[in-house]
């Protein structure tokens, strides 16, 4: 009994053992608290504001953070970035006509808790034509290879009450990354005359996970491709031997004709992308790149003579 007791006691100290170095790396090392900096410069110009961000976020370690930023007016996400090596961004966007208070937001990741910048208020000059704006919330998407995430685009109207009929604004996405999607609902939105309440559409990222299923050949009988091709060089060569042996150019003329047929055929039939996927089936699905990604998406109206495009940008976050 007592030795039994004793080894039982040799196993949990060897079980807290083990476990004890991971308990304390874990414990060492906390998220790290961040600060976020932005800076603003704006110009204006045919009756818009454009404000050019600089944003910043450092741990209190002294070191740039890695992930997403958000660019928000009053606590509304406009839109999102994804921080560069040096933990910065640098962005232009539109503003609408009015005062702005602008802050940047930082959503963390494992390693760093999330943080803001100071607010700063923004006056943008306002037109006397009719314009939109465009946001998306959120402005920051983390997804999982094989997994969908939405948002909302808001296209808000400007000055439309000197619209004479309505304008109709087309919403596309484009630096998405390979093996993925964007959809909306609706794609097309329409303001109208004198309209001032935001129109919206919702926007659906779709990622792919790696596909391990293969689908079966669809193989037809009687679909012999490379015999064909073996045949139909040898048919020439019996056909030019029948000529006799006094005919031996032809015959040789004959043999390189069907050479050049059946490295034709080959070509152009067994070794084609056509050929493969009928014989040995699509390949596996490839799955999203892991990353972090800038996608915009642009919101553009035209009156038949010229077009106005503005756009927005999310963070979108891949990973396996």
């Amino acid at each position: 009994m007592f030795r039994r007791s004793l080894r039982l006691q040799w196993v949990a100290a060897l079980g807290i053992a083990v476990a004890m170095p991971g308990l304390i790396a874990t414990a060492a090392t906390p998220q790290q608290a961040t600060q976020t900096s932005l800076r603003i410069d704006t110009r204006d110009g045919n009756g818009r504001t454009q404000a050019t961000l600089s944003m910043t976020v450092i741990g209190a370690d002294g070191q740039p953070a890695a992930g997403s930023i958000a660019i928000q007016d009053r606590g509304k996400p406009l839109a999102g970035f994804v921080l560069d090596a040096a933990g910065r961004a640098t962005a232009t966007i539109d503003l609408a006509g009015g005062d702005h208070s602008l802050s940047a937001v930082y959503t963390g990741d494992p390693a760093h808790l999330a943080s803001s910048s100071e607010v700063a208020p923004v006056v943008a000059v306002s037109g006397s034509t009719a314009d939109f704006s465009v946001s998306v919330a959120p402005a920051t998407v983390s997804l999982k290879q094989g997994q969908s995430g939405s948002a909302m685009v808001s296209v808000t109207p400007i000055n439309a009450a000197s619209l004479t009929a309505p304008m109709f604004v087309t919403i596309s996405c484009s630096g998405l990354p390979d093996q993925s999607a964007c959809t909306f609902t609706p794609e097309n939105l329409e303001i109208p005359v004198g309209g001032t309440a935001a129109i919206t559409s919702s926007l659906v990222i779709a990622t792919q996970a790696t596909s391990l299923a293969k689908a079966e050949p669809n193989l037809k009988r009687g679909a012999q491709p490379i015999a064909l091709a073996v045949l139909l060089p040898g048919a020439l060569v019996l056909s030019g031997i029948a000529f006799g042996a006094r005919r031996r150019r032809l015959l040789s003329r004959l043999v390189l004709l069907g050479l050049v047929a059946f490295v034709s055929v080959l070509g152009t039939v067994a070794c084609s992308p056509l050929y493969n996927y009928h014989n040995h089936g699509p390949p596996h699905n490839l799955p999203t790149p892991a990353g972090s990604y800038n996608v915009t998406i642009a919101a553009q109206s035209s009156n038949g003579v010229t077009a106005t495009t503005h756009n927005t940008t999310i963070a979108l976050t891949v990973t396996q």
